[in-house]
C-alpha cells in the first residue's frame, strides 16, 4: 500500500469535521480561506483581545468608566455630560412603522444595556444551575442566601432611614400626592 493510500484511508477513518477540514484545506491551499474563516490577528491585536477577555479587566474598565462619568457629571463641565446623555438617537421609525427607538442614550443606557445585561446575567445563572456548581443544592445555599439578602438589605435599610420621617408612610415609596 502506497503513503497516497495510507493516507486517503487514515483521512476517511477520522471523524466528519476533521475529514471535511483537510479536504477543504488540501484542495484551496494556503493562500486562500473558506467563507467566515478570519484572518490571523497580529501579535498586538491577539495580546490586546487576550487581556480584554479577562473579567476582571473587563470589570475594572467598567469601573473606571463610571468613576470617570461619576467626576465629568459633578464637575464645572457637567452640562456637556447632560447634553450628552440628553442626545436622542436612533429610528422613530423603520419602513413606515413607528418604532420608537428614537431615545436619549440615558434611556439607551437603562431600557436597552440592562436589558442585555440581565439576559446575559440570566444565561449564566442558568449554565450554572444546569451544568455548574450550583448544581447541587447544598453548594448553592450560600449564594442564593447572599442573593435573597442583596435584595432584602437596601429594602430593610431604606425603611429604616425613611419610615420614622414619614409618619408610617415611607417618604418616596408609594406616597401619594400631599
Amino acid at each position: 500500500m502506497g503513503a497516497s493510500a495510507r493516507d486517503a484511508g487514515a483521512i476517511l477513518a477520522t471523524p466528519h469535521r476533521r475529514v471535511r477540514h483537510l479536504l477543504t484545506r488540501a484542495s484551496r491551499g494556503r493562500a486562500s480561506r473558506a467563507p467566515g474563516e478570519r484572518r490571523p490577528l497580529p501579535a498586538q491585536a491577539r495580546q490586546v483581545a487576550g487581556i480584554l477577555r479577562d473579567e476582571t479587566v473587563g470589570g475594572a474598565l467598567l469601573l473606571a468608566a463610571t468613576v470617570l462619568a461619576l467626576i465629568w457629571a459633578n464637575s464645572a463641565w457637567s452640562d456637556s455630560y447632560h447634553r450628552l446623555v440628553a442626545t436622542a438617537v436612533g429610528p422613530s421609525e423603520l419602513g413606515g412603522v413607528a418604532v420608537h427607538l428614537h431615545l436619549s442614550l440615558a434611556q439607551w443606557a437603562s431600557d436597552g444595556l440592562l436589558a442585555v445585561f440581565f439576559f446575559v446575567a440570566g444565561l449564566e445563572l442558568k449554565r450554572e444551575v444546569v451544568v455548574g456548581d450550583l448544581r447541587d443544592p447544598r453548594a448553592a445555599v450560600v449564594p442564593v442566601a447572599a442573593a435573597v439578602g442583596g435584595v432584602l438589605g437596601p429594602i430593610l435599610l431604606y425603611l429604616a432611614v425613611n419610615l420614622p420621617s414619614g409618619g408610617g408612610q415611607p417618604a418616596g415609596w408609594m406616597s401619594s400626592p400631599r
